[in-house]
């Protein structure tokens, strides 16, 4: 029998003054779902099955950036997208534009295993999901009221805004989200060439090896507060933000468009493959090596029951277990 292991994330890129109750509210999260996919992995539970049910119970919870607690698009709606890899075979399933479905990791898991395509989005995507019997809701379900108040401040500031969770303090806040955009500007923080403001999106993520040895990988998000509408990201991407082999399974979460064109996560089971690395160096080499100006984090499992993560920005919520006993939820380095 192989030994099993899971992590979880929930976003890098972390407000170095986030204060310290929201903090305890992200860890209290990332434990409880942990625990979820522990029991699950416990009672035998295939990894297909445990990264599914532990990316539910992270869109469910309005404290990620995914399901329920989405950002917001430019029209103040929500557009989610998911992901969803078995490592056996390579089988994977993504949407994009989902804007009913309760939860977005579900319906990519149907996608996987119940149509002939990998990847449907927008229109098509809902069409499908109402054919499988899907819970769909409201697209008033997934936005809150905190999220409504950072897009009009993102909007009045003109920008993208990263750290949508952090309100900032004084009286004239948008004056505040306005300077530090051109603060950041100034010093040349770019995301695709085009200059951004503070770096600190919240996708979620699991990656789990079962006592088979058996790998998968799910990753959702909502995307970026103040964004296009239409706009994709990493998260569904397979070999971007999600990637599920024999050597590993890997979810990464920051600076989408760098995640893609670095390809990061299949990038980690490649030089497993091709290198020789273990995980963990494996894991440092992509962070380091493959994102160029890019910000952004990951988790991984290896087939033989380690786990690792790594990031080049400020924090990265997230937590792992281990069959051997190991449990860690961590925020910074």
């Amino acid at each position: 029998m192989a030994r099993w292991a899971i992590a979880i994330h929930g976003g890098a890129g972390v407000d170095p003054n986030l204060p310290e109750h929201r903090q305890e509210e992200a860890k209290r999260v990332l434990a409880r779902c942990l625990q979820v996919g522990v029991d699950l992995l416990r009672s035998g539970a295939a990894a297909l099955d445990v990264v599914e049910a532990v990316v539910r119970e992270l869109e469910t919870d309005p404290c990620f950036n995914s399901g329920r607690g989405s950002a917001l698009t430019r029209a103040g709606t929500v557009e989610m997208e998911a992901s969803i890899m078995d490592g056996r075979g390579r089988r994977c399933g993504a949407v994009s534009g989902v804007s009913t479905v309760k939860n977005p990791v579900s319906l990519a898991r149907r996608v996987m295993d119940k149509s002939p395509h990998s990847y449907l989005a927008f229109d098509g995507a809902e069409d499908f999901a109402r054919e499988q019997g899907l819970e769909v809701v409201d697209n008033s379900y997934f936005i809150t009221e905190e999220n409504v108040g950072m897009l009009k401040l993102a909007k009045e500031a003109n920008t993208i805004l990263f750290d949508y969770r952090i309100p900032l303090a004084g009286a004239d806040t948008c004056s505040a989200l306005a300077a530090a955009s051109e603060k950041n500007n100034s010093n040349s923080m770019v995301m695709n060439g085009l200059p951004i403001s503070i770096y600190a999106p919240e996708t979620v993520g699991c990656a789990v090896v079962d006592s088979n040895g058996f790998t998968a990988a799910a990753t959702s998000t909502g995307g970026l507060m103040n964004k296009m509408t239409g706009r994709i990201g990493d998260s569904p991407l397979i070999g971007a933000g999600t990637y599920a082999c024999g050597h590993c399974a890997v979810s990464c979460t920051g600076e989408g468009e760098a995640i893609i064109r670095s390809t990061l996560a299949r990038d980690v089971a490649a030089v497993m493959e091709y290198k020789g690395l273990p995980l963990q160096e494996a894991v440092d080499f992509c962070v380091k090596e493959r994102l160029d100006e890019g910000f952004a984090g990951l988790i991984a499992v290896s087939g033989t029951g380690e786990v690792a993560y790594g990031f080049n920005c400020t924090g990265m919520f997230r937590g792992c277990a281990t069959q051997d006993g190991f449990m860690e939820v961590g925020i910074w380095e």
